[in-house]
């Protein structure tokens, strides 16, 4: 397995967060995201914290079991009440070397209205994410939505969470957050050619 230096992942993360922020993909506290470093540890962010300004410093270390390792500079914080959800992508698909969890608008619309992209007509839908399944609705932060999208992670990409939002996981952050960034704008596009449609 390949590694990430954990200032290359922080500074990666720190990133990310920001790009969700500046792009409307989260608000307030929202979202979350996680790196893996090598074959046990992962990186991850803060429950409580902004992602558009988070500091590396606030990046905590966690190991495939969630057990945060000592990090003095991160004292107080607890990790993203997702992390279960991001651990049971990890062990379901070892290819995966990242995870980013968003509540943007339009993808989180679908969830909310229970619809999918499944049968889309876009060529991108098809190329960069292949099929998105719709998750059943589960509590945030619990075993049986970890288990969910877990199980989606053995052979999809990403996947919508009905009534919550979007989660895309990829071989690393950047692809994991062009994912989330390209099933927005699917998602968008399916709704705006629903609304044109109705009007002509």
């Amino acid at each position: 397995m390949q590694q990430f230096t954990m200032a290359g992942a922080a500074a990666d993360i720190v990133e990310v967060g920001q790009r969700l922020l500046l792009g409307g993909l989260i608000a307030g506290h929202d979202g979350n995201i996680s790196v893996r470093l090598n074959e046990k540890e992962i990186l991850v962010t803060p429950a409580g914290r902004s992602k558009g300004d988070l500091q590396p410093s606030e990046l905590l270390l966690v190991d495939l079991e969630g057990r945060m390792a000592p990090n003095v500079a991160a004292a107080g914080l607890k990790p993203t009440s997702e992390l279960p959800m991001h651990l049971a992508v990890y062990r379901q698909n070892p290819q995966v070397r990242a995870v980013v969890h968003a509540h943007s608008p339009f993808a989180t619309a679908f969830a909310a209205a229970g619809r999918t992209l499944q049968g889309s007509s876009l060529p991108e839908v098809t190329e960069c994410l292949g099929h998105v399944p719709l998750l059943p609705f589960a509590e945030p932060g619990t075993q049986q939505l970890a288990d969910a999208v877990g199980e989606a992670a053995k052979e999809r990409r990403a996947a919508l969470l009905e009534a919550h939002g979007s989660v895309a996981w990829g071989a690393d952050l950047r692809q994991a957050y062009y994912r989330i960034e390209e099933l927005e704008l699917a998602c968008k596009i399916e709704f705006l050619a629903s609304f044109l449609s109705k009007k002509s």
